[in-house]
């Protein structure tokens, strides 16, 4: 049936809200499949545990609407790895961990830790933390291995649910087989990581490519941050951006947030300073006006019983349910407000 035909059988039904069956989208849309993953846009790193209370607490205020990632990586003290690990533990378990928004870098693959600190990690918070951030790796049997353990090791605790594993692509062999990482269970995002990305080619990339407006520009750094999008995409998983290294110029990190955004389709971005938050969060919001088109059309599918329906002229259906109702979410856990309707409806 041709759009003409199907907007003119539209125009002759008439749909009773009172009588609509009211199904959330989340039932209606992706029944027995796997939704792709809506999580916070930003994603701050802490290492110690002052940094990490300070995080936790900003976390709170602002409602939640940026990740934690507690390092155990670059944040341990050599030789104190365990006592890292266990801290992390306790933050995680802690009073002030209200949303259960923080994960847990570990450390790389030749590492002797690593597995260490997925003992201690899983064992002692499993329940609580919301993933854990693989960095370094330069294969995609290396991810699989860790994956592997990280699997076993929430057996072994009897914890039931899957843990998200996020992947640092920041390597040759990392981004050779992006999109090998990308389909491994349990892998929710992928990160790209500049700098030693860019330490990897010996010189061939200059240091101005570790900032803007070289970050995007240089060919070889623009071609990783594609390769990984397009990866993460193409397998359901979220793409994640680097740092910017300018820590106090909140308008430098919102434009290179919002260049990663709209120019390579990044949704979501690292922070390693407080300030940094607002900014990237603000820029990789989804636009204000599409958002509130987008509860308009969800609001009338939902009373429709998700069957097509005829907005503003135009025809709707659930290709398009989908793509409204994610980008829908990314608005409310970016703490954009939403109309009241659609925020009872979808999010009480």
């Amino acid at each position: 049936m041709g759009r003409t035909a199907s907007l003119r059988r539209l125009d002759a039904v008439r749909y009773d809200s009172g009588m609509s069956t009211k199904v959330h989208p989340n039932q209606a849309l992706f029944e027995g499949e796997k939704p792709f993953p809506v999580i916070s846009s930003c994603e701050h790193f802490a290492g110690s545990q002052k940094l990490i209370q300070k995080a936790l607490e900003l976390q709170q205020k602002l409602g939640g609407v940026f990740d934690i990632t507690m390092d155990c990586e670059d944040g341990a003290p050599a030789g104190r790895e365990r006592e890292h690990a266990e801290m992390i533990v306790e933050m995680q378990r802690g009073p002030a961990n209200t949303k259960k928004q923080s994960g847990v870098r570990i450390h790389d693959y030749t590492h002797a830790h690593w597995k260490k600190d997925l003992d201690i990690v899983v064992a002692g918070a499993g329940n609580e933390v919301a993933y854990v951030t693989i960095p370094k790796p330069t294969a995609a049997r290396q991810v699989a291995e860790m994956i592997g353990y990280l699997r076993e090791a929430a057996a072994r605790a009897g914890i039931a649910r899957e843990i998200p594993v996020h992947v640092l692509i920041e390597t040759h062999g990392a981004l050779r087989e992006a999109f090998e990482i990308a389909a491994l269970p349990w892998v929710q995002v992928l990160d790209f990581g500049l700098m030693d990305f860019i330490s990897g080619h010996h010189g061939a990339i200059p240091a101005s490519a570790m900032k803007s407006p070289g970050q995007f520009e240089h060919a070889l750094v623009a071609r990783g941050k594609a390769q990984v999008v397009a990866a993460a995409l193409a397998h359901g998983v979220i793409p994640a951006h680097n740092v910017t290294l300018d820590l106090k110029n909140t308008y430098q990190t919102y434009t290179d947030a919002r260049r990663a955004r709209s120019e390579f389709g990044f949704l979501r971005m690292w922070s390693i300073y407080p300030a940094q938050i607002q900014p990237i969060v603000d820029a990789m919001a989804p636009d204000f006006s599409e958002v509130q088109q987008g509860c308009e059309i969800l609001l009338a599918a939902q009373a429709a019983s998700w069957g097509p329906i005829q907005h503003q002229g135009d025809l709707h259906d659930r290709a398009t349910y989908r793509y409204f109702w994610e980008l829908v979410q990314r608005a409310h856990v970016s703490g954009q407000k939403l109309p009241e309707a659609a925020e009872t409806a979808f999010f009480r």
